[in-house]
């Protein structure tokens, strides 16, 4: 498309001399707005088909079905491209065609949250207009006109009145509320599915890192305008609906959404160290205790367990945030995950969402049974012989049997021995509120039998790996998601480092004023 673009100003320079300044503002302004311009892709439908074929029917299947071979292992399912049901798109709910623009972007800069790359630095500019040009074809699009672009009237800046109106609108008969939940987090109180029959659930607004666009407010304007083709979502633009919303309203709630995000709880590639804090008194065992604001919170990825039998591939977790603390003979930890449905096997209401049984919610820590050597780490799923792990583990509970942990040694998967949580003082106590668990589990730093547990030593780095268990999606066994090794700190006390340095500068002080005094008379000797 912007090869086309490109031929067009060089049309206007051959051209008529006073036409110029308006042709070339009238391009620039469709540079400036970018995917919301329906332009025509100048491609080339069978040039489109053998990049496709080399690089899209994989996922999406040589008839473009979504029916790729890798398809059944991946959460969202591929796109059909045979149903024309765009999800990304400025054009009106009503409209058959996107605006090529839109498949342009999509293809340009992937989708975030599922397995769909950007091509943008692998594929050129003609090659992406080729491709826009053939997926249209699976549809029958190629003639189709692309649909009228949304009315995004005057965007409402953001502000406290204006979140504080989309708030209002957002809950207002649980218009939104219904599905994303009071929170926005997508806690479902509800079993969703899309019009090809998977399983779906409402966004997690407040990890805007997950949304298929993007969290900019024009972006969320465009999603609650069209609606998402295929889904539940549906459009706030429709007149038909009783829920729709004036354009002013539509502003609002996109900025009420955007402001939403949590970015304490963005992973970041180089926080690779738990730095558990050291307390006075006994360390917190409530999650709501505020004594865990003294730690700082570090969050990793969750990604599904791909190695050993049963493979999983369909995760609903996707991080955890973690904090520590210890005192001089405890550690405990504080787990925190974002988890839609609070899974308890024998509720009714539970395991009318689940999908498709239901199990217990669950997270673990595994740590090395001793100290490594240097870097060195075990292996990261159950440790192997050489490298012994302790599991600690937080059960939810049933209703028939009250939360609990459990405490196993593994030295692989294939060789794990069930202890007894109690004679080590491992303990955990859980809460789950508005679409989130927060869990604590803590032990004493020394046991009584070093060669079968971790003994906790300030100053030393220790590997800590993390797993979750989502029991609404249908989660157990090996069917998780986990974290690779990180490190636990335990941050020395500062003692009387203070001092020392103190009075460290106060000799140096001292030394460079005796220094200067002497070379001053050696200067007036002279």
């Amino acid at each position: 498309m912007t090869a086309q673009i490109k031929k067009m100003f060089a049309r206007t320079q051959s051209g008529v001399s006073w036409l110029q300044p308006w042709l070339m503002a009238s391009w620039l302004l469709v540079l400036v707005t970018g995917p919301a311009i329906p332009v025509f892709a100048a491609g080339d439908a069978e040039r489109g088909a053998e990049i496709y074929t080399v690089r899209c029917a994989l996922c999406h299947g040589d008839e473009g079905d979504g029916m790729g071979p890798a398809a059944e292992r991946l959460n969202p399912p591929p796109r059909d491209f045979t149903m024309a049901q765009y999800k990304i798109r400025t054009t009106g709910f009503e409209e058959i065609a996107p605006a090529d623009a839109d498949l342009v972007r999509m293809i340009h800069d992937g989708m975030p949250g599922t397995a769909m790359p950007g091509w943008g630095d692998l594929l050129s500019e003609q090659d992406i207009d080729d491709l826009v040009v053939f997926i249209k074809t699976l549809a029958g699009l190629e003639e189709e006109e692309p649909g009228k672009p949304i009315d995004y009237g005057n965007q409402v800046a953001i502000s406290a009145e204006s979140i504080e109106q989309g708030s209002q609108i957002f809950h207002d008969d649980d218009r939104c509320s219904e599905c994303h939940g009071q929170g926005g987090k997508g806690d479902a109180v509800k079993k969703l599915k899309d019009d090809s029959g998977y399983r779906t659930w409402p966004r997690n607004l407040t990890k805007p890192w997950t949304f298929r666009g993007s969290n900019d407010p024009r972006d969320i304007y465009t999603r609650i305008t069209t609606g998402i083709a295929g889904t539940q979502m549906p459009s706030f633009d429709d007149p038909a609906s009783e829920n729709r919303l004036s354009i002013e309203q539509r502003w609002h709630v996109a900025n009420y959404v955007n402001s939403l995000a949590k970015t304490d709880k963005v992973v970041r590639p180089e926080n690779t160290v738990i730095r558990a804090v050291r307390v006075e008194g006994r360390v917190p065992t409530a999650p709501d205790d505020p004594q865990w604001q003294q730690a700082l919170p570090s969050t990793f990825l969750l990604v599904p367990q791909l190695i050993a039998e049963e493979r999983f591939f369909t995760p609903t977790n996707d991080t955890i945030t973690v904090r520590a603390v210890y005192n001089e003979e405890e550690i405990a930890f504080h787990l925190e995950w974002d988890d839609r449905t609070r899974s308890i096997p024998g509720d009714k209401a539970a395991e009318k969402i689940a999908d498709p049984e239901i199990s217990e919610d669950m997270v673990a820590i595994q740590l090395p049974m001793a100290l490594p050597r240097g870097t060195e780490k075990p292996y990261f799923l159950y440790g192997d012989a050489a490298h012994p792990v302790n599991l600690w583990s937080w059960h939810s509970g049933t209703t028939d049997s009250a939360p609990r942990v459990s405490l196993r040694n593994a030295r692989g998967r294939a060789d794990t021995i069930e202890r007894d949580p109690v004679a080590v003082g491992l303990e955990g106590t859980g809460s789950y509120r508005d679409g989130t668990w927060q869990v604590v589990v803590g032990r004493s730093r020394v046991t009584a039998d070093p060669t079968q547990d971790l003994q906790f030593i300030e100053g030393a780095f220790i590997p800590v790996a993390f797993s979750a268990w989502d029991g609404s999606n249908s989660e157990q066994g090996s069917a998780h998601t986990l974290t690779t090794w990180y490190w636990l700190l335990l941050k020395p006390s500062p003692g009387n480092q203070p001092w020392l340095y103190a009075g460290f500068a106060f000799v140096l002080i001292l030394l460079l004023e005796l220094w200067w005094a002497r070379s001053a008379q050696r200067r007036r000797r002279i």
